[in-house]
């Protein structure tokens, strides 16, 4: 009596002989046969992409060659380890026998209680756009229209503690459920997945775990760096991560760092993170501040003085989170002690959560500002130089040092490549009479000092 081994062995004769060499190597080739009982066969594939590929365009000649060799009626089905060390798998029918692989996965009835574990007021309406986050936002839209469909996966978000990746990643969630309420969006901290992952270990239910997991559609993982040196999990997520991937499915990881500053994660883990598209969100700078300032303003029906608003965008620098505290305190405050909000009032609240330390700008914060804006090297204003398009860099970078720092037009002259006061006093005025005049001057000017100040 044969083997399944030797009957598949001639499966395998019958699809290399009608198959391109390639083809067979590719899809045919790493297959396992597993079991047949009962009318059915089993066979072990790499990953669902594989059962689909081979449903999409070599059923009809797997069918036969499965007919031909054991028999008319055999069902095929195939399995796919997902995690070698347990042997838990997951199976699925073949459409040359009851359906597709594909559609075996899309007809898992969607379950209307599904909790998402979204947060509800992270929404792109209240997500304020600006420089620091353009690129992770402008990825995260796209997503949203089509998820697992683009090149940004999986989304990679990293930055520091309150810059918004929390709040981006639920808003990807929200409108993708927006845009498809039957789609299976999940939000989880890194640290609730170890939770799980453990729970499901203990009590032997690790696939229980791995079929939810392979069920989503859309997964967000936050603060994905609590993984590290945890073997068992990061076994676990990355079988969960190929799976997901292979089947087009998105995935959208949040951390404190890139890829490359990760410890204590595998290697094969961090390859996957750096696929897609790793965006950074940096720290909100002062015009995003006071954009984010006067969003919550709005929301919740707070007026404050544009002086106060400066005061609090200026000083207040390292978190969104920050920032929300500080409303929350001035109102505690005037409500409290029915005060009205003004600048001395916003000076004792922020000085209770930040140092608030006057900025001094100096000749070389000028130079150094103003090279990088205009993308010339420092050492060229400092030049003796006097080629057009220098000569006006070093104007502007003498004009702000005169406006901007404490130091004389002696003092600047001799930090600026040891010219004369004269020389100086000559650099400001023609920046005077050409802000009259020419509006990208002065636009160019006020960037550069904004940058300096704020």
């Amino acid at each position: 009596m044969q083997t399944i081994q030797q009957q598949w062995a001639q499966c395998q004769t019958i699809l290399a002989d009608n198959l391109t060499s390639s083809a067979y190597r590719t899809w045919f080739a790493p297959i396992v046969p597993l079991q047949f009982a009962e009318g059915v066969l089993v066979l072990q594939v790499k990953s669902q992409f594989v059962a689909e590929y081979i449903e999409q365009n070599y059923i009809p000649l797997l069918s036969a060659a499965i007919i031909r060799v054991f028999g008319q009626g055999t069902r095929l089905e195939y399995r796919v380890l997902i995690d070698s060390t347990s042997g838990a798998g997951t199976v699925l029918p073949s459409g040359g026998s009851q359906q597709s692989a594909a559609a075996f996965i899309n007809r898992q009835p969607k379950d209307e209680n599904f909790d998402a574990q979204l947060n509800d007021l992270y929404t792109f309406d209240s997500f304020v756009a600006g420089e620091p986050n353009k690129l992770a936002r402008t990825a995260g839209l796209a997503i949203a229209k089509q998820p697992g469909y683009t090149a940004f996966n999986p989304l990679f978000v990293y930055g520091g503690s309150g810059v918004g990746k929390t709040h981006l990643a639920n808003a990807i969630g929200n409108q993708i459920r927006t845009n498809d309420p039957h789609a299976r969006v999940i939000y989880v901290s890194a640290n609730t997945f170890k939770l799980q992952y453990q729970d499901a270990t203990k009590n032997n239910r690790i696939p229980d775990f791995l079929n939810f997991y392979q069920s989503i559609d859309v997964l967000i993982v936050d603060d994905i760096q609590y993984f590290a040196g945890l073997r068992g999990t990061q076994d676990t997520f990355f079988h969960i991560f190929d799976y997901l991937q292979q089947s087009r499915k998105q995935l959208i990881l949040t951390c404190d760092r890139p890829p490359v500053e990760l410890k204590d994660i595998q290697d094969r883990l961090l390859t996957r993170f750096k696929w897609g598209l790793s965006a950074e969100i940096k720290q909100p700078d002062y015009l995003l501040r006071k954009n984010i300032l006067l969003s919550k303003m709005r929301r919740d029906g707070i007026t404050l003085g544009e002086d106060v608003v400066d005061f609090i965008a200026q000083n207040v620098r390292n978190s969104v989170r920050d920032l929300e505290g500080i409303l929350a305190s001035l109102l505690a405050h005037s409500t409290l002690t029915d005060q009205e909000i003004d600048i001395k009032l916003a000076e004792q609240v922020v000085s209770h959560i930040v140092a608030i330390q006057p900025r001094t700008i100096t000749v070389g914060d000028v130079v150094g500002a103003v090279a990088e804006h205009y993308g010339m090297p420092e050492k060229a204003i400092l030049s003796s130089n006097r080629s057009r398009e220098i000569t006006q860099v070093r104007h502007v970078a003498a004009y702000l040092c005169k406006e901007l720092t404490k130091s004389s037009l002696t003092e600047i002259g001799f930090k600026m490549g040891r010219r004369t006061h004269a020389t100086m006093l000559h650099s400001v005025a023609i920046i005077k009479n050409q802000l009259e005049f020419d509006p990208a001057l002065r636009q160019n000017i006020a960037q550069i000092e904004a940058t300096l100040r704020y």
